[in-house]
């Protein structure tokens, strides 16, 4: 049986490990502050910024909500990006995605300052992250990943991970992250030939394709440690991952939960790339 690799203690423990970085900064008078950009109602949207706004608070992170209307022009939110750029109160921001379809998501991500991308969606954050420098921050969801490995102590030096996803928000940057943790990494994804074998002969499986329980138990082996980053809406309504839960139960050494899992973690480490911004800024101004 699997031991559950649960969200809700790294998140405790990231909240504890906060609390002394947010008393140093706010001791020199710096409270670090959040900036949610969210354009329209989705619903998706919405939830992940209550979701945030709510974990920012606990750790004394200040939000700040900027609410826009659907049918903003491209330039419009480029101006508000740029204007939070400005802002020196304002230490990361968030821009909710996906943006609707007229807007050129391309240019709203590059129009935010790297030092303030928090969630890693500019070109020069990502780039960073594939070349090991240190400008920006990793998207949050492959960030949670390390965290939980971290927190749990599964170490990946010399083991084999296979990622199923290459999107730039997860799969891509996992990679390379694991890789700079030195394990030997494969990319797989959904058109992977033979994947249940590639799968197998993984010691660390991560998933995050988007599809419900694509990963059943003939991908799987006896001792694997499974994290499963997928949330997907099953035919009954309920919440389940990429993998086959009972499956991998049955057979991982370890195994994130869906819901209660990486999900979880996301936030938190959202609050933490801020606070870390803030103490940049702070160190950059000299105070």
């Amino acid at each position: 049986m699997a031991e559950l690799l649960r969200g809700s203690e790294v998140v405790a423990a990231l909240s504890r490990d906060l609390a002394p970085a947010v008393s140093a900064l706010e001791a020199r008078g710096v409270t670090p502050t959040l900036a949610i950009v969210r354009v329209g109602e989705r619903e998706d949207a919405v939830s992940y910024e209550r979701s945030a706004t709510r974990r920012a608070r606990e750790v004394g992170v200040r939000p700040r909500s900027m609410h826009l209307p659907s049918e903003v022009t491209t330039e419009g939110l480029m101006d508000a990006v740029t204007g939070l750029n400005r802002d020196d109160s304002v230490h990361g921001v968030l821009v909710l995605h996906p943006l609707p379809s007229h807007v050129d998501e391309h240019a709203v991500r590059n129009a935010l300052a790297p030092e303030k991308d928090v969630d890693g969606i500019t070109d020069l954050s990502l780039a960073s992250v594939f070349t090991g420098g240190t400008t920006g921050f990793p998207p949050c969801t492959a960030a949670a990943c390390l965290e939980m490995l971290d927190h749990y102590r599964i170490t990946c030096e010399g083991r084999r991970a296979v990622v199923i996803g290459r999107s730039l928000v997860v799969g891509r940057p996992l990679a390379m992250m694991l890789l700079g943790r030195h394990a030997t990494v494969d990319i797989a994804h959904s058109r992977t030939r033979d994947l249940p074998a590639l799968v197998r002969e993984a010691d660390i499986v991560v998933a995050c394709v988007g599809r419900a329980r694509m990963i059943g138990g003939s991908c799987l082996s006896e001792g694997q440690v499974v994290m499963d980053v997928g949330i997907n809406v099953a035919a009954d309504g309920t919440l389940v991952g990429d993998v086959d839960f009972a499956a991998a139960q049955a057979k991982a050494a370890a195994l994130t939960p869906v819901p209660g899992g990486v999900g979880t973690v996301t936030t938190s480490v959202l609050v933490k790339h801020v606070v870390a911004a803030a103490g940049k800024a702070e160190d950059a101004c000299g105070r």
